[in-house]
């Protein structure tokens, strides 16, 4: 039997930018990418804690260092520049495996640095 968990996770991250004329998605730096293990086109959840939207989208490499976090399209609707968000997402794999298996958790610090 195959199982879905938390594969990484943003914890608590800055929204920097919210632009509605835009495809799709949510820009984020990529050093936060690379620390928590997520890749570009990669399915998220985006957990907004000033406002309890929740959305699914995916991920667009932002500039390395910027401090990025843009929600792009119909997803900038769901938050604000300074709103507070978790950003997570999970894998599937086989139930035994799973129960061995860590998460990857950043905290992000002021600015969205590591």
């Amino acid at each position: 039997m195959d199982i879905e968990i938390l594969k990484s996770k943003v914890h608590r991250a800055a929204i920097t930018e919210a632009n509605l004329n835009y495809i799709g998605s949510l820009t984020l730096d990529e050093n936060l990418m690379d620390a928590a293990n997520m890749i570009e086109y990669e399915k998220i959840q985006v957990v907004n804690v000033n406002n309890g939207s929740r959305i699914e989208t995916y991920l667009i490499k932002g500039r390395r260092g910027s401090g990025v976090c843009c929600l792009n399209g119909p997803a900038a609707r769901s938050g604000a520049t300074g709103d507070i968000v978790i950003i997570i997402s999970y894998a599937r794999m086989e139930f035994e495996a799973a129960k061995k298996f860590q998460p990857t958790v950043v905290f992000p610090k002021e600015g969205n640095t590591l």
